[in-house]
């Protein structure tokens, strides 16, 4: 038997092979791509790649070598339409992206729509990306806020998308991908519980709490230490608050914040109950206009895969090629269509940005039903 350094340098020997024949194929591949760019020709040809993958595999013997030599393959093509697509870029062939570039949002003069109440935490995360001084009304549901915005009834709209403890708020993925709204900016609100009452209650006298289930659930350490509490769900905090202060119940209290209780009357009977102390949801500010400001450095999209092996790990490499840093991935079920699924993506960019660019052509191409949902 050769002696491990001998079989080494074997290999050795055969890379040195693969890596000038892999210069050569690149060579050839950029020719493919400077026709395609001349002719207007499109990069992805599903299934000149499928027949390639099984004429490859008819040539090696075995289960492992096939598989093998296919995801090789599988790289090698990858390599050559990243090649072509950033040739098609430089060419001006990416197609006008249809997003306009503005220097500011009119914080002045919009008219911001939230959901909720009085004294909702969309209402202070409005306040807090908007000013005091906002020009701002609610809706009774996220979908009435995005009909405001799609109907010109509001310019923009504040709504949660993610919370650090509860997670993803998962209908707003849902209306994104319905509406043809787009995100614009976004803004980060700590989210501070209390437990408020009327003006002069104490924790004695207190029978049944109200709030959002979420809100009991991240304040749940506190409440335990009153197990003969009544817990009751509502839509959301600052309701509760309201009910609270319409009832004029000194039995009942709420689990809202400090603002809403200042909004409806209320007293903080005992400041931040949360079981997490750096709790906070991300809001997201969204227009019906297909604009992105200058400095903006994230990007979300939507799309579908087709369902075979690797689809979702080809699509992925673009942001891998490209530099590009994929700060989450979401997946949701396809409305009438059982077990197929879209993906929601954020990743750091902007849209005038050559990578983006590079990826965003790539990712028309490869994937089913593309949406940038923005750049903000």
């Amino acid at each position: 038997m050769e002696t491990l350094e001998a079989l080494r340098e074997k290999l050795d020997h055969i890379d040195e092979q693969i890596a000038l024949l892999y210069e050569k194929r690149m060579d050839v591949c950029a020719e493919v791509g400077e026709y395609k760019v001349k002719e207007g020709k499109k990069v992805f040809d599903r299934q000149r790649e499928r027949d390639k993958l099984a004429e490859v595999a008819s040539k090696v013997t075995g289960d492992f070598n096939k598989k093998g030599i296919q995801e090789l393959y599988q790289q090698l093509m990858s390599m050559s339409r990243k090649l072509q697509y950033q040739q098609l870029v430089e060419a001006g062939a990416l197609g006008r992206l249809p997003f306009i570039r503005i220097d500011d949002l009119d914080k002045r003069n919009a008219r911001v729509v939230f959901q909720g109440t009085e004294g909702a935490y969309g209402q202070a995360a409005m306040r807090q990306f908007f000013g005091e001084d906002v020009n701002g009304f609610h809706v009774r549901t996220f979908r009435d806020a995005m009909e405001a915005i799609e109907e010109g009834a509001a310019d923009y709209a504040v709504l949660p998308i993610e919370n650090s403890t509860a997670g993803p708020v998962i209908e707003m993925y849902d209306l994104l991908d319905e509406f043809e709204n787009y995100i614009v900016a976004e803004t980060i609100l700590p989210i501070v519980h209390t437990l408020s009452g009327l003006p002069g209650a104490k924790l004695s006298d207190i029978q049944r709490v109200y709030s959002k289930t979420e809100a009991l659930m991240q304040t749940t350490r506190f409440l335990d230490d009153h197990p003969d509490w009544q817990k009751i769900s509502v839509v959301n905090t600052a309701i509760a608050a309201k009910k609270v202060l319409k009832d004029q119940d000194i039995s009942q209290a709420a689990v809202c914040s400090a603002y809403a209780a200042k909004v409806h009357g209320l007293e903080v009977l005992v400041d931040e109950i949360n079981d997490v102390a750096d709790n906070s949801t991300r809001f997201i500010v969204v227009t019906n206009q297909k604009v992105f400001l200058k400095n903006a450095s994230k990007i979300s999209i939507r799309f579908e895969l087709p369902h075979q092996s690797g689809s979702l790990y080809s699509i992925l490499s673009h942001f891998i090629h490209n530099d590009l840093n994929m700060s989450k991935i979401e997946s949701r079920p396809i409305k009438g269509r059982p077990w197929e699924y879209c993906f929601f993506v954020d990743f750091d960019g902007n849209l005038e940005e050559a990578a983006v660019k590079n990826a965003v052509r790539g990712l028309r191409e490869e994937a089913k039903n593309l949406k940038i949902l923005g750049n903000y």
